[in-house]
This record gives structure tokens, C-alpha cells and sequence, in this order.
């Protein structure tokens, strides 16, 4: 298709892309998809390792999903939910709010992950306004940390490389440390101490930049940015302890961990939490069509059941009738074939899987949970070395990037922090895929330390 590539050079932007790379060697261009492998313009199939960008839950082609698209949109293509409502976007509420833990009824949706997490401080900021607290303004996360990518996501989010560009952003930001316990600065070999210990740097946080001024507390359930990391035991117990002796709001952001991905719908109750409010997007629709939201417990919608009262937010297409329809269809498929069940039951298998490249001399550390992990590159696994930038970039775009797509695996080599590959399959995946992971890895990842 020499014609499709030289529009994808002359006329597409794609994003976080080095678009000089593709001036002399072919854009990757993808055709189609069936279940958990897509197909390229060059006629041949990769596994989706990476289901997508973390999206893709029940895996591609789903026909139930796009009957469901085609009907809602015959029927009504498109209104908004300001002032009205719609069929769809009711239902989709309800039943995300029957899914959610404890009192998290209240749902505000958006069309992307960053505007979750966008909408949730902004409601964090009016809800205390609201409440006669109106210096709450701040929010602390984590370094590293990835949040998204408008301006207020971006300053909550922790990766100094993607802010830079874009600076001044929105100040009343503050990153602590994340739960690596790879790279643990202390109590590394006591996970329980460990956990005690990270958590009361959020509360050494909240003190240093008073209270009084601190919204919200910004957690991913596993964290993403970095490789994959888990909370270790007790975090989260002690996460909420601190936020709820210092009137601030946890905000669980499960943009990814969210439908499915830690084997439960919502990252929260899989590690045993109850946060204020919950961002999410990605999973929601398996990808289909752009959906996000937030997930608000009862207290913060008191404020604005208030005669004159208004969330003052808005989202042109948030709730829109066919993404709703998408994600309705999206979740009888989970219930149907039992997914969750599905992701709980062969988790070991592929987490044993991938601590099979433990024997590899290049592969330090593996680590996450459910169907998301990542996998932490070394130079020397004795002392955790890990490689310089100039050689992790080599490493990471130079070979194993495109080895691994030539290879047949399309996964994510990352240098946020120390350089990682991640993985995270669809969720229709079994053992015969985590065997096909394990292979082509090996392989690759071989043959990278033959080069360093």
C-alpha cells in the first residue's frame, strides 16, 4: 500500500512519535483485528500484547459490540447531557454505580482518561469551595506517575520529561515517592515496613504543604509509568487512614487497572479500598468508542443537590449515546463468558510465564498483577544496575521496540523511569498466549544482551 504510507507521512500526526523515524523506513500501519492479534498492512499477525494502549479488555472483532454501536446510532446518534438525559447514558450509570464499591453512586462522564482526571480535581476544588473549605486546591501523587496529558493531568502527573515542553503548568502539585520496592531506598526486603513507610510520605506530603490546602491524593492501583507497581501489603489501609484523619480525597485513578485488569472491575476492590472517587476510561467500551468518567461517593454530591447548585463542567460528547451503548455491550460480554473469573484463574499462570525470563541476564525484576505487568531491564542483575539514557534509549527504540514487532508481539518498551517492557494482554487470553509471550521475549531479549 505504497499510497496509504505516504499519506501517513505527508498528512498523519501521530502521537508521542519521533516522526523522523518513519522518513526513510515504513510507518506500522495496523488493518484488523480478531480477538487477541491484530493484522498488519504487510499481511502479518501479532499478538496484541499490550491489548491496544491497556484498552482493548475482550479483544478484537467483536461483533456484539458493534451491532450494539450500528443500533444505538440509528436510533439516536448523538444528544448531550447537559440539562437532558438519555437511555443509554442512564443505564450505563446505573449499572456502573451497582459495579463500584461501597457508596461510589454517582457518575460524570467524560470521553477520555485525562479528563477524568481533570473533571475529579475540579470537582475535588468546587466541592470544598462548597463546604466552606475553598483553600483546598492541591493534589499529591506519585513520581513517575502518568496521569494524562491536558494541563491539569499533566501537572498531577509525575514524569518530568513530559512536562517540561509545556511548563508553567498548574502549580499546587506535589509528587511523592512511588511503591517500587525494586528500588526500594529502605526497607526493601520487609514488604509490610515498606508499605508503612511509603504511605507516610504522603502524610509527610499533606503536613509539609498544610492541610488545610491539600484536595486530593492522586493513586493508580497499580501504577503504570515506571513498570507496573504493585501496593504493597497494608498501603492502601493506611493511604485512606491518612487521608480521612486529614479531610483530603483519594482519588483511585483506574484509567488502566479498571474492567478487568487486576481481575476485578475496579483496581479498588481488588486491593481493599474505598476511595472517594474513582477515574476511568480505556476499558470502559474495550476501546470501541471514547469513554471516561468519574465515580463520586454520595458526600461529594450533597453540595450540589442545593437549590442554585451546579457542577459548573462540561464535555461536548461525555455520555454520548453510542459510546454508552458500546460500553452496555462491553459488560454483558464480561458477565457472559465470566471474564473476571477468567483473568483471576489464569493470573498465576502468567505471571509464572514471565518469571520464567528470570534466568535471563538483561531481566532484573518482574512485577505487577492480574493481566498487567512489566518486566524491568539490567545491566547487572547482582547490583540492579540499570543501563544510562543514552544506552536505554539505544536498547529500548533502537532494537527491541521494533525486534519485538517484527517478532510478532506488539507490547511497550518504556524508559519512564528504568527501562521496562509492559504487557497487557487482552483479557480472553490463556496459557497457549502467555507461552507465545514468554517465547518471543526470550528470544528477543537474548538476543538484545548479545548487544550490549
Amino acid at each position: 500500500m505504497p499510497e496509504l504510507q505516504q499519506a501517513a507521512k505527508d498528512h498523519l500526526w501521530m502521537h508521542f512519535t519521533e516522526m523522523a523515524s518513519y522518513v526513510d523506513t515504513d510507518v506500522p500501519v495496523i488493518t484488523h483485528g480478531e480477538g487477541a492479534y491484530v493484522y498488519g498492512a504487510d499481511g502479518r499477525r501479532r499478538l496484541d500484547g499490550l491489548a491496544g494502549l491497556f484498552v482493548s479488555q475482550v479483544g478484537h472483532g467483536r461483533t456484539e459490540i458493534a451491532e450494539a454501536i450500528a443500533d444505538q446510532a440509528k436510533r439516536l446518534a448523538y444528544f448531550p447531557i447537559w440539562t437532558y438525559a438519555h437511555p443509554a447514558a442512564i443505564e450505563l450509570a446505573e449499572r456502573l454505580a451497582t459495579l463500584a464499591p461501597g457508596d461510589l453512586n454517582r457518575v460524570f462522564f467524560t470521553t477520555s482518561g485525562s479528563e477524568a482526571v481533570e473533571s475529579a480535581w475540579k470537582l475535588a476544588r468546587q466541592y470544598f469551595k462548597a463546604i466552606g473549605q475553598p483553600t483546598r486546591h492541591k493534589v499529591i501523587s506519585r513520581r513517575i506517575a502518568y496521569h494524562g496529558t491536558s494541563l491539569g493531568a499533566l501537572s498531577i502527573t509525575g514524569v518530568q520529561a513530559l512536562k517540561t515542553q509545556f511548563e508553567p503548568l498548574v502549580p499546587s502539585t506535589v509528587q511523592v515517592p512511588n511503591t517500587n520496592i525494586y528500588r526500594a531506598p529502605t526497607h526493601g526486603d520487609d514488604p509490610e515496613a515498606f508499605g508503612r513507610w511509603i504511605a507516610d510520605q504522603i502524610e509527610e506530603a499533606i503536613v509539609q504543604n498544610d492541610p488545610a490546602t491539600v484536595a486530593a491524593v492522586y493513586l493508580e492501583p497499580v501504577q503504570n509509568s515506571g513498570g507496573c507497581f504493585p501496593p504493597p501489603p497494608g498501603y492502601f489501609a493506611r493511604v485512606r487512614e491518612i487521608c480521612d484523619r486529614h479531610g483530603v480525597l483519594l482519588v483511585s485513578d483506574e484509567v488502566i487497572c479498571a474492567f478487568g485488569r487486576v481481575g476485578a472491575y475496579f483496581g479498588a476492590e481488588r486491593f481493599g479500598y474505598l476511595p472517594d472517587m474513582i477515574t476511568f476510561a480505556k476499558g470502559a467500551t474495550s476501546g470501541y468508542v471514547p469513554l471516561g468518567g468519574v465515580i463520586a461517593r454520595e458526600r461529594l454530591m450533597e453540595p450540589f443537590h442545593r437549590k442554585g447548585a451546579a457542577f459548573l463542567h462540561g464535555i461536548t460528547f461525555a455520555g454520548h449515546p453510542v459510546a454508552a451503548a458500546a460500553a452496555l455491550a462491553n459488560l454483558d460480554i464480561f458477565e457472559k463468558e465470566k471474564l473476571l473469573d477468567h483473568v483471576r484463574g489464569n493470573a498465576p499462570a502468567f505471571r509464572a510465564a514471565l518469571e520464567k525470563l528470570l534466568d535471563l541476564p538483561i531481566v532484573g525484576d518482574v512485577r505487577g498483577d492480574g493481566y498487567f505487568y512489566g518486566i524491568e531491564l539490567v545491566k547487572d542483575k547482582a547490583t540492579k544496575e540499570t543501563f544510562t539514557g543514552e544506552e536505554a534509549t539505544r536498547l529500548l527504540k533502537g532494537f527491541l521496540s521494533p525486534a519485538l514487532f517484527d517478532a510478532g508481539l506488539i507490547c511497550r518498551a518504556d524508559d519512564r523511569g528504568d527501562p521496562v517492557i509492559q504487557l497487557s494482554p487482552p483479557l480472553i487470553c490463556g496459557p497457549e498466549h502467555f507461552d507465545e509471550i514468554e517465547r518471543i521475549l526470550r528470544g528477543v531479549l537474548s538476543e538484545a544482551w548479545s548487544r550490549i
